[in-house]
């Protein structure tokens, strides 16, 4: 049996939209089987047919590739990341199905050619390269190519994952961005990304409020989350040092001092005083991506 981990993704960062991406220690496992005939998948959401299961079709497209026909397959899903939430559950199973084929197969395949045919399926790789090699990545993709770079960031942070108690769909929420933008307002995110990724890696924590700003996606897709002006505005009440909206949303992220033991605290109690049933989860980051364990 083949076992394999995969961290949860935070993408965009506010600023680098489809561009930046980070992996967190919330984690997903999945096991792999070969057996005698057939397909058998246990933990996938009740809505949805084994054969269309997204681990399962990412399996496919590694075993078209290399010339593999396995018997049969047997998977086991075991879930902590939330879908449709913004942490990358798509690209999660992504990367899975397609490191499970290829250990199935005899690892035929190197990181970097999975990480292509896993950009392939997802689309853009913002989530799938941390999700594959952890840690903080940015990447870009210019026609066939993809490149990315690992940034190291500089000690002394914890994210906080404030997860709403609804989903937003990925399709939604690029569906509500514009098709063209200010001059301006495009100038103003390179400045910030420049700003965000000098800030972690340098240890100016307090440049992250105003590098975190954004005027791509988080203007537009705030409107479809209840409650997103004024949880940010209580992210700072509360003495974060930055958040920004984790991915397409819903989950906000903040960005706190690893010692800080009140924040989680603060924001719980406020969403207690205002009914939302959200969640709260003070996270890590990972730096090995996923992994057969």
């Amino acid at each position: 049996m083949i076992n394999i981990r995969v961290p949860a993704t935070s993408a965009n960062l506010g600023p680098g939209f489809d561009s930046l991406g980070i992996a967190l220690d919330l984690y997903n496992k999945f096991s792999f089987e070969e057996i005698s005939h057939g397909l058998e998948i246990i933990g996938a959401l009740d809505t949805e047919e084994d054969s269309d299961n997204l681990v399962y079709t990412s399996m496919l497209k590694v075993f078209d590739a290399i010339g593999y026909k396995p018997k049969g397959i047997r998977i086991n899903i075991d879930t902590d990341i939330p879908v449709s939430r913004g942490l990358g559950s798509s690209a999660c199973c992504i990367v899975a199905g397609i490191m499970g084929a290829n250990k199935m197969a005899g690892s035929p395949l190197s990181q970097e050619e999975m990480f292509k045919i896993a950009t392939e399926i997802e689309g853009h790789p913002d989530n799938i390269a941390p999700a594959l090699f952890g840690g903080f990545i940015t990447s870009i993709m210019e026609e066939a190519n993809i490149y990315y770079n690992k940034i190291d960031i500089a000690k002394g942070l914890k994210f906080v994952a404030i997860i709403p108690d609804f989903p937003l769909s990925t399709k939604m929420a690029r569906e509500v961005l514009p098709t063209n933008i200010p001059y301006k307002d495009a100038v103003e995110n390179v400045s910030r990304v420049s700003l965000l990724i000098s800030s972690l890696s340098n240890g100016r924590f307090d440049l992250l409020k105003h590098a975190l700003k954004d005027n791509l996606h988080q203007p537009y897709r705030g409107k479809l989350i209840k409650g997103f002006n004024e949880v940010l505005e209580k992210i700072y009440e509360f003495k974060a040092l930055g958040g920004y909206l984790s991915g397409a949303g819903p989950t906000i992220m903040a960005i706190i001092n690893e010692d800080d033991t009140n924040f989680k605290k603060e924001m719980e109690s406020y969403f207690k005083s205002v009914n939302y049933n959200w969640k709260v989860i003070e996270l890590n980051i990972d730096l090995d991506g996923a992994k057969v364990i």
